[in-house]
């Protein structure tokens, strides 16, 4: 899939398929939606293309909400590749953007740009200034400017929600991993730098790769789960999986104020991360984060964790390492 950050960057005589949304978390119902854009452009042998937005319209608009995306850039262009499409337009959203009108964004770049002869979009699409377009507005403009609408029908889960981006992040702030994973259909994982942490729980056996500042995802609410860390293998496209016990929250054990993500690996005692940009994955919360009576009962309650990790992942038990075997410094 090509990448497109500028609409200069579109080549001239362009025909497309368009699908349009910001598709945080590409979750199934995104997917849904793509996957008929794909389907749609096929047919018609034209390119398939979607535009996407950076940064996201509420974090512009509603800048004191702090709103972290599900999950960044990066993996979200990953998911729209993997779903088929030919190209992405990521438009910068900024007043420029968001001052054009509904007609306007239709012609200048649905029409004069991307030379949609389709545009599919879900049942809650709205578009242009002040969200004022809705799929009707867009069928109009169509049989203006002679292209085609589909509307793609949501998907109703078993509990009776839509699938969502907002029903992702209550499920992460509820801690509820394995429900996220069923509307994302995948695992959910955020992804940030190792850092040096106080090696607090290198000294107790159980050594971690922390995150801590400048982490790109939601970070789940604060307890322990079965996950995956997940390292880039230098120079090739290869990833590496480890099984991993996943510590979130502030260490109330020892007065921490700092809320992190502290991923142990299973067994090993060997992997140096340092300064490694990596993935953590969430599988299956394992408890809520707690303070224990003294360090002897959380040691007891980690060795337990691991158990319940390896349990979930379904792999062999492995237990704590031996603190003066870790090779990272």
């Amino acid at each position: 899939m090509q990448v497109w950050t500028s609409i200069d960057q579109v080549p001239r005589d362009f025909a497309s398929v368009v699908t349009i949304g910001n598709f945080d978390g590409m979750h199934r119902g995104h997917r849904r939606v793509i996957s008929a854009c794909v389907d749609r452009a096929r047919k018609r042998g034209v390119a398939a293309v979607a535009c996407t937005f950076d940064p996201h319209p509420r974090q512009v608009h509603q800048p004191d909400s702090h709103m972290q995306l599900i999950s960044p850039l990066e993996d979200r262009l990953s998911a729209m590749d993997a779903a088929g499409l030919d190209h992405t337009l990521v438009i910068h959203y900024d007043r420029s953007f968001y001052s054009l009108t509904a007609r306007e964004f239709v012609q200048l770049t649905l029409v004069e740009v991307l030379g949609a002869v389709e545009v599919v979009v879900g049942e809650d699409f709205r578009f242009g200034k002040d969200n004022a377009g809705t799929v009707e507005t867009l069928r109009e403009l169509g049989r203006e400017y002679g292209f085609d609408v589909v509307m793609v029908a949501d998907i109703i889960s078993p509990q009776g929600r839509r699938w969502s981006s907002s029903w992702v992040r209550e499920l992460l702030d509820e801690g509820d991993v394995a429900q996220a994973a069923y509307v994302l259909g995948r695992q959910h994982r955020v992804r940030g730098v190792v850092q040096h942490g106080f090696k607090r729980g290198r000294k107790l056996g159980f050594p971690t790769a922390n995150l801590s500042e400048g982490i790109d995802g939601v970070v789940p609410a604060d307890g322990v789960y079965a996950g995956w860390v997940v390292r880039s293998v230098p120079n090739t496209t290869a990833r590496e999986f480890y099984p991993a016990a996943i510590s979130v929250g502030t260490n109330p054990q020892f007065g921490g104020d700092k809320r992190t993500v502290e991923a142990h690996v299973l067994g090993r005692a060997d992997l140096n991360l340092y300064g490694e940009r990596i993935a953590v994955h969430f599988v299956e919360r394992i408890r809520a984060m707690q303070a224990f009576d003294s360090v002897d009962a959380l040691t007891a309650q980690m060795d337990d964790d691991l158990r319940q990790t390896a349990l979930v992942l379904g792999i062999g038990v492995s237990g704590r390492v031996d603190p003066d075997a870790v090779t990272a410094n």
